[in-house]
């Protein structure tokens, strides 16, 4: 009954998630890019993830991990969740794949068995892609 539970929290953290963000363009400006998507996703899941300082374009964003001596995304956010396999995600945990820059990987949110929410540089919006565990290079428990 806990495990049922505890599925319920994640679908609708998840949804919730997804609803804000569907169908939605990549934008520094209007606060819609996969960071801003993880941080929802987070405190949807009850983690408290602190309150992120604008952020209006790339080189913003390389900066501010900078500052806070982290050479990427995923360094981020190895500080705040406990990294886990790939094979082991469940609904809503999220996970990184490479994105347009090094430093910059693209944030997913695993909606389903090898599928993903989030932006690629070949599409405008938010779609759930289908990606194989392969192409994860980090994922981390919610």
């Amino acid at each position: 009954m806990a495990e049922t539970a505890e599925l319920e929290r994640r679908r609708i953290a998840t949804a919730k998630t997804f609803a804000r963000y569907a169908e939605q363009p990549f934008d520094w400006r209007k606060s819609t890019t996969c960071l801003h998507m993880a941080r929802m996703q987070m405190r949807g899941m009850g983690h408290r993830p602190p309150k992120m300082p604008p952020l209006r374009s790339a080189v913003r964003a390389r900066k501010e991990l900078e500052a806070r001596g982290h050479a990427n995304v995923i360094g981020l956010l190895d500080t705040m969740l406990p990294r886990i396999a790939p094979a082991q995600m469940r609904l809503g945990d999220l996970a990184a794949a490479p994105g347009s820059e090094e430093w910059l990987d693209a944030i997913l949110i695993n909606v389903a068995p090898r599928k993903f929410a989030g932006w690629r540089e070949d599409q405008h919006l938010m779609v759930v892609l289908d990606i194989s565990l392969d192409q994860i290079t980090a994922a981390w428990r919610l």
